[in-house]
């Protein structure tokens, strides 16, 4: 019953709006498996960036061809155990991926930070995005196969540990961010340019990391 669940949730993504058209996700189990792929390729292009925003814009591209999958599944309610943790996992991998593109396309605009520094960071934030990935991708196959091969107990703890450890990331993620972002507030003030960098950041009521 409670693989059902898990699997109801990915089918409740049925129908989901462009700007143009509605669509239909017709291989729900895959959800997980599709977003861990994509956050992989995010992983990838981070380690080729080159400090520049013409190179960033592939990593912004993917991250937006994934929006509309974290969108949908936001609007999902009315969740329980397995299946509500099964929804949060992808959601805080999202997380992780607006914090990055959000804050590292600022950070990339910003003369406080060195080339090196910004290399040093998006290998960071890529290397975050991997293990992201391959959580996301030890759910897939749990929800695919899991039935057959887990028993209740087993599958519960499991989901945990993915949760967990994807909350950890997340967490990470934010810390990696606030602290990358407080140096350069640091050396804004040293050079009385915080109005500069209050502008390009925003200010602390409207931090999204």
């Amino acid at each position: 019953m409670k693989h059902k669940l898990i699997l109801c949730l990915v089918c409740c993504l049925l129908l989901m709006r462009t700007a143009h058209a509605q669509w239909i996700v017709t291989d729900p189990v895959n959800l997980a498996g599709n977003i861990a792929n994509t956050i992989k390729e995010i992983a990838t292009a981070s380690k080729t960036v080159n400090n520049t925003l013409s190179n960033f814009k592939e990593v912004e591209k993917l991250y937006n061809d994934t929006k509309r999958y974290y969108d949908a599944l936001k609007k999902v309610n009315n969740l329980i155990g397995d299946a509500y943790k099964v929804k949060e996992t992808i959601l805080m991998v999202g997380d992780m991926t607006e914090m990055y593109v959000g804050a590292y396309k600022k950070m990339l605009s910003d003369p406080n930070y060195s080339p090196e520094e910004l290399s040093a960071m998006a290998a960071g934030y890529a290397k975050l995005m991997e293990r992201s990935s391959e959580s996301l991708k030890e759910l897939k196959s749990l929800v695919r196969s899991g039935a057959l091969s887990m028993n209740d107990k087993e599958r519960i703890e499991l989901i945990d540990r993915i949760y967990n450890e994807v909350k950890e990331y997340r967490a990470a993620t934010s810390y990696f961010t606030r602290k990358n972002i407080s140096v350069s507030f640091v050396r804004a003030a040293k050079k009385g340019e915080m109005a500069r960098v209050n502008a390009l950041y925003g200010s602390a009521d409207n931090h999204y990391w």
